[in-house]
């Protein structure tokens, strides 16, 4: 089923800022041929998703932003390793914004509530036979505050079967202060930041994206 673009989602999630040098990004970003040596910096990010409303349904997302990429003296970013639990969210990204989407299963245990209105849980996403390849615990709390990519923009460029996508999607929030209890990562899967220590790392509720429809170029 095809749904065309604009979207506008809603749900929960979690974003994790980085500044991961040049030959992590080359060597363990899953960065497309397109993209090769064109790394420009600035800061990386990786969003776990839960999307309680979209025009396909609810779901689940991990996905991986390096940082800029740097072509015809603009810099842009781009999603290099993404994954949802659902095949119509993977079908539709990948139509409408040449979005990499794979599908898999997920897996999220609630661990802890705390009395400042935050949680810890644990985020899993799994192989076709039940094992984890990503695995993460994370705790929130505290006063919540505004987010919004008006303090960070986003432009984003996608290359995907032939083509080249541009679509600025944008987003509100209400965040708390996340901290990282513990993660693992199959560098086969998925970039392994296990090592790298976040900037920042929020979690976002009353969480609204919208993404319009992108410029396609052939």
């Amino acid at each position: 089923m095809t749904v065309s673009a604009p979207w506008s989602l809603r749900g929960d999630g979690y974003m994790l800022f980085y500044k991961f040098s040049r030959e992590f990004v080359e060597e363990m970003g899953f960065v497309p041929p397109e993209l090769s040596g064109k790394f420009d910096g600035f800061l990386g990010n990786l969003m776990l998703v839960n999307y309680h409303s979209s025009p396909v349904g609810p779901y689940r997302e991990l996905l991986f932003m390096p940082g800029k990429f740097r072509i015809a003296g603009n810099r842009w970013y781009s999603i290099t390793k993404i994954y949802v639990n659902s095949t119509a969210s993977t079908e539709n990204g990948r139509h409408n914004w040449g979005i990499p989407k794979e599908t898999v299963d997920f897996r999220r245990n609630l661990v802890s509530k705390n009395f400042l209105g935050g949680d810890t849980e644990r985020i899993e996403l799994l192989k076709p036979n039940g094992e984890p390849f990503f695995s993460i615990t994370l705790s929130a709390g505290g006063l919540k505050f505004p987010v919004s990519t008006a303090l960070i923009p986003i432009h984003l460029i996608q290359h995907l079967a032939g083509k080249t996508f541009f679509t600025s999607p944008k987003g509100t929030g209400k965040g708390q202060l996340a901290t990282i209890k513990n993660i693992e990562i199959d560098s086969r899967y998925f970039p392994d930041i296990s090592q790298s220590t976040p900037i920042a790392a929020v979690k976002v509720t009353d969480f609204v994206m919208e993404f319009p429809e992108s410029t396609i170029t052939s």
